[in-house]
């Protein structure tokens, strides 16, 4: 039987009305994560024995034991946090906090400098209420004003500071100082240097129409999905570097002025220490001076590993490379004044 064309009214060759074959393209297989788990498990069974040796070895329960450490001092906090930033999302108007602060950003980043010091929390809170509060129209210097302040000198932090150190209630005014002066300088930075395409906050999905209950609990499940995620990475990179650095070096870096503030600022941020306990393992560290230990108090709430992954998380990767550099930097060269002149 002969196969008929039609010509085409457009003038053009008409494929032919019978096709070839009735066949419909296979469907393609897509890696689920039930499925990846499945396989995750299967390849743990098969070899179990090396996974069961390697775990044994105490450079992995060192790992293991900060890693659990960071994720259970940080998770409360950082689900406080959300809870935070999903309430002003939903519940808070814009207007409010353009009656709140001052309208221009030079004022505005003291005032909410200031106002870090009445959220009891850590640095895993106040990332994601900072970025609800850029959303909701606050200026970027601001909101990274509270950002900095909020885990350094809020009540919980400077009261577990005087308790560690019951000797030198100095340490409690020079912290509170020191942190409120590096968020404050960092936001006036930022508000003179930054720059708005630095700032990409993650795509969120639209609650419009939604009641505020479903529109509170979707803004929740998103950031707990998507600042979680950032907090294990920053959790683990804190445990490989913790696991690795032998404790030598610390006593060896103890006796001199310059390196032992440098080795606790950068064990700080190695070992992202929750803001309302590391007092306690600076206290402990009384081979170093208080302007050493000061330091790892003030750098260690602004800046570490599992921060600045939820910074680039928050406000994107070209955002944390340059903000949290100079955070670093400026935090401590603000303690080490700040020691040398209160301490």
């Amino acid at each position: 039987m002969a196969i008929t064309k039609t010509a085409p009214r457009d003038g053009g060759e008409r494929a032919d009305t019978a096709p070839d074959d009735d066949r419909t393209p296979p469907a393609t297989r897509r890696l689920d994560s039930p499925l990846l788990l499945t396989l995750l498990l299967l390849t743990a069974v098969m070899f179990q024995d090396p996974v069961r040796g390697a775990l044994a070895a105490p450079v992995m329960q060192s790992w293991m034991t900060v890693f659990v450490a960071v994720m259970v001092q940080a998770l409360p906090f950082l689900v406080l946090g959300v809870l935070l930033s999903a309430a002003i999302a939903v519940f808070v108007p814009a207007s409010f906090f353009a009656r709140a602060l001052p309208a221009h950003p030079l004022l505005a980043v003291p005032v909410a400098g200031a106002a870090g010091a009445v959220l009891p929390g850590c640095e895993c809170a106040s990332v994601p209420v900072a970025g609800a509060l850029v959303r909701r129209g606050v200026t970027p210097a601001a909101a990274l004003a509270f950002l900095l302040s909020a885990p350094a000198i809020n009540p919980v932090v400077l009261t577990a500071t005087a308790v560690a150190f019951p000797g030198n209630p100095e340490m409690v005014l020079a912290r509170f100082v020191a942190g409120l002066l590096v968020a404050c300088a960092m936001g006036w930075l930022w508000h003179r240097l930054g720059r708005t395409d630095w700032l990409r906050l993650p795509a969120r999905a639209s609650y419009e129409g939604q009641g505020k209950g479903a529109a509170f609990w979707g803004s929740v499940r998103h950031d707990v999905t998507h600042a979680g995620g950032f907090l294990v990475v920053g959790a683990m990179a804190a445990a490989t570097l913790k696991a690795v650095v032998p404790a030598h070096w610390l006593g060896a870096a103890a006796g001199h002025p310059v390196l032992s503030v440098l080795v606790l600022a950068a064990l700080a941020v190695v070992l992202s220490l929750c803001s309302e306990a590391d007092a306690f393992v600076a206290a402990s560290l009384t081979q170093f001076s208080l302007t050493a230990r000061l330091t790892l108090l003030v750098v260690g709430p602004v800046i570490d590993l599992k921060l600045f992954a939820m910074q680039a998380g928050t406000f994107g990767r070209a955002f944390a490379l340059r903000f949290a550099p100079a955070t670093f930097a400026l935090a401590v060269l603000v303690a080490a004044l700040t020691g040398t002149v209160l301490l």
